[in-house]
């Protein structure tokens, strides 16, 4: 567990910021407006970073699952699948928190309003019905020739639209000259979580990311998640009240909207909140006395 002494709200923006920069260096790419294409596009980063960035060095996991289910044979990725389920058997959402380069945007976007909305817990269930249908759409909705779309990236996901689609299709002019309504609605999504994004906290996170869906079902049952020390709780408050996302911390610290943002460990006084291993075996027995 990291030492006290560090503030891990500036230390979190820090590595927000490195993995944006690392997970797009191919400055080639933006020099020329062009797509790296070469072997490490075969790897995944965790994280929603679209393939066609200019400066994107390995691919989307969403992109690239909806790609092979959208195949002429439908193929799923055991690779993709066993990359995401160890990240988040082993830390829940905290890649959404500390390493996505869109959930960093959204919060810089955030700083230029103190007051903030609160979404609906209602809302931010929608997640989970797009990643369902991220799923199963390119599975369902076949053309004649067998072979489908990626549908949330055709038509949702705005991270791909700023990072790819606005520089590339602003940028070159025989694709400028070919934009039409699909572009438009894209960009007008892209705009409306933006937007959204200086009056309440990560909106497109809360509500609507299928891969934060995903690590969410993990929150509960991850290897390092949130432990709350009720000898040490005074009930005071703080962890609510610094929570970007209005978690009651003390009841549900390891609830599927937490990111592990880990403000409420540095606002507790006593040091009760700590974000740390849970014992695998929290009630095994040794020598006839309980181990904790």
């Amino acid at each position: 567990m990291l030492g006290r002494v560090v503030r891990l709200s500036s230390l979190r923006r820090a590595v927000q910021v490195i993995s944006a920069v690392v997970s797009n260096f191919y400055l080639k790419g933006f020099a020329q407006l062009g797509i790296y294409q070469g072997p490490a596009k075969y790897a995944c980063v965790p994280f929603l970073n679209c393939y066609s960035c200019p400066g994107a060095w390995a691919a989307c996991p969403v992109g690239a699952m909806q790609a092979l289910l959208a195949a002429y044979k439908h193929q799923f990725s055991f690779y993709i699948a066993g990359l995401l389920t160890v990240v988040g058997g082993a830390t829940g959402r905290l890649v959404c928190g500390w390493f996505c380069p869109f959930g960093l945007v959204q919060e810089i976007l955030g700083r230029f309003s103190s007051r903030k909305l609160v979404i609906p817990r209602l809302l931010t269930r929608f997640k989970f019905i797009i990643l369902a249908l991220t799923l199963l759409l390119p599975v369902l909705l076949v053309g004649e020739t067998g072979v489908s779309s990626p549908y949330f990236c055709k038509f949702i996901c705005p991270a791909g639209t700023l990072e790819a689609g606005v520089p590339l299709g602003l940028g070159r002019p025989e694709l400028r000259s070919v934009l039409g309504g699909l572009f438009s609605w894209k960009l007008a999504v892209m705009v409306f979580f933006l937007v959204a994004s200086v009056f309440t906290f990560r909106p497109f996170c809360q509500t609507t990311c299928p891969l934060g869906a995903f690590y969410a079902l993990f929150n509960r049952i991850s290897l390092w998640r949130i432990e709350v020390n009720s000898d040490r709780c005074v009930s005071c408050g703080r962890c609510r009240a610094v929570c970007p996302l209005a978690i009651d911390v003390p009841d549900r610290p390891n609830g599927g909207d937490c990111i592990r943002c880990l403000e409420c460990r540095d606002a507790c006084p006593t040091g009760a909140l700590a974000f740390t291993r849970a014992p695998v075996f929290p009630d095994a027995v040794v020598g006839g006395r309980e181990t904790n």
